[in-house]
Parts: structure tokens; C-alpha cells; sequence
């Protein structure tokens, strides 16, 4: 059954006392604090490091069946390496996460792109190709090179989402290439208004078949772990 997914990108913030956590409440117990509120969260620590069995194992247990991990794929494959096609460690990073999958806790793997990479169409298509099939990937472009009709043409072929990303300073194109639908909403401010109508989206695309996922900027303030919980109250 379709569903959303909304949380932030991170979660280890003391900066979001006492707005989202509470007061006392001592930081090994953020995640599960979050948990209980939030059903998913997009983890920047897979982009430095792969995680440890015992990470795996902690995240499981502070965290209910259900809640999904969105995790980001290591810098080494993305800013090191910038896709190479068969490099040994994708496959090293894809079976470092597998314990995740095989508990039906994983998300999309996102992709985050350098902004000094440009499009490369016949490298990426190889690349891609080192992508495991059953695991849901987005790619977030930030060279605009990307932003051609090849590149959505080739990520519909593999069921890759384009990762809708906005900031201040840049917003991809719209465009659905997959059976799901991955949000980063990074610009500074949301007004009410912004945040009804991505409500008002995100409930279109989940009453039209697709799983949808919105993650909203942390950082210092606890406005996007607030704003993803208005976004879940408002699909009840």
C-alpha cells in the first residue's frame, strides 16, 4: 500500500530541545524519540563512513517495524570515484547496508551528486548497472547538465527517482521517473502556505500509487522535524 514518509535529514541535534525533544532527554535516546513521532529519516553518516553491524543493530532496535532508513551513499562513490563504472566498493557499501533491507527497514540509497560533476550519459548508464535491482535508488543532481531528457529517460528505464531536491539556490525540475517519489526541501523558510501545498502534493501522489518520501532540512532549528510532523498529522 502506498504510503508517505516524512522526516528530516539527521537527528542527533541537542539545538532541537525543547521544541521536538524533550528538555532532559540525553542524546542516545534522540532516535528513539524521533521514532515515535516521525516514520523515517534520511542519514548523511553512511556519506563518510559505512556503518558497523552494531550501528545497524542499534538503529533497528530504537526504532519500531515500519520506520524506514534513507541512507546516502558514500562520498567515495560519488565525489571519490564520481560513478566509476565497476568499482569494487559500490558493491562493498550496497552489502555493508544490506542488513537493513533484509529487515524491510531500507529506503532509497540516495545519490548525492558534486555540483562540479557534469552529465556524463554514457558513465552514468554504466554505473547504474552496478546498482543492486532491489533496492529503490534517487540521484540528487546538482550540475544542471543533468537536467536533459536522456538522463530522465535513462533513470525511467531503471526505476530511478530523480531526487526533487530545492534550495535557495537551486530547484530540480519536476519530473517523475519512478514508482516513488523522493523530496529535499532545503530552502530556508516554509510558510503555512508552502507547507499545505506540499501536504495537498503529497497526498495526490500517494492516492495515485506512489510511496513518497519528504525529508526537510534540520541544521540548527527543529522547524523541519516540526514541519515533517504536521506533514504525517495532515494525511491522517
Amino acid at each position: 500500500m502506498p504510503r508517505l514518509v516524512a522526516g528530516t535529514s539527521g537527528f542527533s541535534y541537542p539545538s532541537w530541545k525543547p521544541a521536538f525533544y524533550p528538555e532532559k532527554l540525553a542524546s542516545k535516546k534522540f532516535l528513539s524519540h524521533y521514532a515515535t513521532r516521525l516514520n523515517g529519516v534520511e542519514l548523511n553518516y553512511t556519506f563518510h563512513r559505512l556503518p558497523s553491524a552494531a550501528s545497524l543493530e542499534s538503529w533497528l532496535a530504537d526504532t519500531a517495524p515500519g520506520f524506514t532508513f534513507c541512507l546516502k551513499a558514500h562520498q567515495r562513490i560519488t565525489h571519490f570515484q564520481r560513478l566509476a563504472p565497476g568499482a569494487e566498493f559500490t558493491h562493498v557499501f550496497f552489502k555493508a547496508i544490506d542488513p537493513l533491507r533484509v529487515h524491510q527497514r531500507l529506503g532509497p540509497v540516495l545519490f548525492q551528486l558534486p555540483p562540479n560533476l557534469a552529465c556524463d550519459l554514457p558513465r552514468f548508464e554504466a554505473f547504474l548497472k552496478d546498482i543492486p535491482d532491489d533496492i529503490p535508488c534517487a540521484f540528487e543532481f546538482r550540475n544542471k547538465s543533468w537536467f536533459d531528457d536522456a538522463v530522465y529517460k535513462l533513470l525511467e528505464s531503471r526505476g530511478i527517482a530523480l531526487c526533487l531536491a530545492e534550495s535557495d539556490k537551486l530547484v530540480v525540475p519536476e519530473h517523475i521517473t519512478a514508482g516513488f517519489v523522493y523530496f529535499r526541501l532545503r530552502k530556508t523558510e516554509y510558510s503555512a502556505e508552502d507547507r499545505a501545498a506540499i501536504a495537498a502534493k503529497a497526498a495526490t501522489l500517494v492516492k495515485d500509487g506512489k510511496d513518497v518520501y519528504v525529508f526537510f532540512k534540520h541544521e540548527e532549528s527543529p522547524d523541519g522535524a516540526l514541519y515533517a510532523e504536521e506533514l504525517l498529522q495532515s494525511q491522517q
